[in-house]
C-alpha cells in the first residue's frame, strides 16, 4: 500500500474547504432542486461540487466514485479511488437545516487511507489518515468510552426514529435525528454521541470517510448484521450500519437482531 503524503492530505483539505464554500452560496438561497429518482433529491449544489472535485481531486490513474457521477467500474482494477458524496444530507441542505457534509475518502490498493467530512455550515471539519489517527478543527479526537450504565446519545435519520424506538430498548437513550449519515458517524467518531445505527441500504460514498474515522477514534463500525464494510466492490453499498464503541456497538446489534 503506498504511503499517503502531507501535500496529498493538505491539497484535498484544501479543496474540500472550497467546495464548502460552493456549497455556503447555495445554501438558503434559491438554488434548484428536483429528483433524479423517486425519494432521491439532487440540487445545483451537488452538481456544481460534484464537478470542481472531479476536475481537481483525482491525479493521473487515480479513479472517481461519487454519488452523482456514472460509476466507471474500470475503479475495481485501479490501485487509488477518490469516493466523494458532494452533499451528504441533501434534504437537509435543501431545507436549510445545518445538517449536511461534504465526504471525501481516498482508497488505496484495500482500504481507506484518508477521510474528510466537513460541514461548512457549522465549520468542522474531521480529518482522518490510515495509522494516523483522527482530528476535529485541528484536534485530535475519539470515541467516548462506554458502560452499560451510562445514559447514551444515538444519531439516527427520521426513518430509523420512527422505526426502531431505541429509547424503548434502551432506558438511557437519548435518540437524535440528523440529516446527514457521514456527519452523524463523524460526530460519533469524535465523541460527540455514542452511536449510529441505520436500516437502509448505504453507498460507500455514504460512508468511506466516516468509516475511518471510527477505526482511527478507536471504535466499531459493520452493517446492520455485524460484517465488516469493505469498500470500493461492486456494488458500492451496504446493509444498514452500526456504528458505537465495541460494547454499545454489541449491545445496538444485539438490539437489531431481536427487532428485525
Amino acid at each position: 500500500m503506498e504511503t499517503l503524503t502531507g501535500a496529498v492530505r493538505d491539497r484535498a483539505v484544501a479543496l474540500t474547504r472550497e467546495a464548502g464554500a460552493i456549497a455556503m452560496r447555495h445554501f438558503r438561497s434559491d438554488l434548484r432542486s428536483w429528483e433524479k429518482t423517486p425519494g432521491a433529491v439532487v440540487t445545483e449544489a451537488d452538481l456544481a461540487i460534484d464537478r470542481f472535485l472531479r476536475e481537481r481531486l483525482p491525479a493521473a490513474g487515480e479513479a472517481w466514485l461519487s454519488e452523482e457521477s456514472a460509476d466507471d467500474r474500470r475503479r475495481l482494477e485501479t490501485e487509488r479511488v477518490w469516493i466523494v458524496d458532494p452533499i451528504d444530507g441533501t434534504r437537509s441542505f435543501v431545507a436549510g437545516r445545518p445538517e449536511f457534509a461534504i465526504s471525501v475518502a481516498l482508497w488505496s490498493t484495500d482500504r481507506i487511507v484518508l477521510g474528510i467530512v466537513f460541514n461548512p455550515a457549522t465549520d468542522e471539519l474531521f480529518v482522518a489518515e490510515h495509522r494516523g489517527g483522527l482530528a476535529r478543527n485541528g484536534i485530535a479526537a475519539g470515541l467516548r468510552p462506554w458502560q452499560s450504565s451510562d445514559e447514551i446519545e444515538l444519531l439516527v435519520s427520521g426513518r430509523e426514529a420512527r422505526e426502531v424506538g431505541f429509547d424503548r430498548h434502551f432506558a438511557t437513550a437519548t435518540v437524535r435525528r440528523l440529516g446527514s449519515l457521514a456527519y452523524r458517524v463523524a460526530r460519533v467518531a469524535s465523541g460527540r454521541a455514542d452511536g449510529v445505527v441505520s436500516l437502509r441500504t448505504v453507498a460507500d460514498w455514504d460512508l468511506a470517510a466516516a468509516a475511518l474515522m471510527v477505526e482511527e477514534g478507536g471504535g466499531r463500525i459493520t452493517d446492520r448484521h455485524g460484517h465488516p464494510l469493505r469498500f470500493n466492490a461492486w456494488p458500492p453499498s451496504h446493509d444498514g450500519l452500526v456504528v458505537a464503541a465495541p460494547p454499545l456497538h454489541d449491545a445496538l446489534h444485539d438490539v437489531l437482531e431481536r427487532i428485525r
